[in-house]
């Protein structure tokens, strides 16, 4: 269970709570103005996030290979459309659990990450072969 949901709600309460009882209705002003801020910081970012994603493709990235360095368990979709600048393109169904979102880039290698809840569980990269290389050379690494 996500206790984000019901633990932040619970600690705002309190806040309030204990400025009311410290400092009067002063406090509870002052508490619930904190509150908004704190809301009003998330909700920019949340926006400014999706403002720098409305310029790309979507499914679009830099480096499929730079993102996928980047990626870690339990990051937020938000946090990875951040990372990204770009919304994935859905591969799952739609509303179903868990999502995959897939961002390719330039040279058609495409991570693909695996979200439930809106954390990021696991994620693969593929990278395709080009012509003039053999599987195996491509294992080996440059030559020497």
């Amino acid at each position: 269970m996500n206790f984000q949901r019901i633990l932040i709600p619970v600690a705002g309460v309190v806040l309030v709570a204990a400025a009311y009882r410290f400092y009067g209705w002063a406090g509870v002003a002052i508490a619930t103005g904190a509150l908004v801020m704190w809301l009003l910081l998330h909700f920019n970012r949340v926006m400014q996030v999706l403002k720098r994603a409305a310029n790309q493709p979507v499914g679009y990235v830099g480096s499929a290979v730079m993102l996928n360095a980047k990626l870690k368990p339990g990051a937020t979709l938000l946090h990875v459309v951040a990372m990204t600048r770009a919304l994935g393109a859905l591969q799952s169904p739609k509303d179903t659990q868990p999502e995959l979102y897939r961002w390719t880039d330039g040279t058609h290698s495409h991570v693909t990450c695996e979200f439930h809840n809106g954390k990021l569980k696991k994620w693969d990269l593929v990278r395709p072969v080009r012509d003039d290389e053999t599987p195996t050379d491509a294992a080996a690494g440059p030559a020497p």
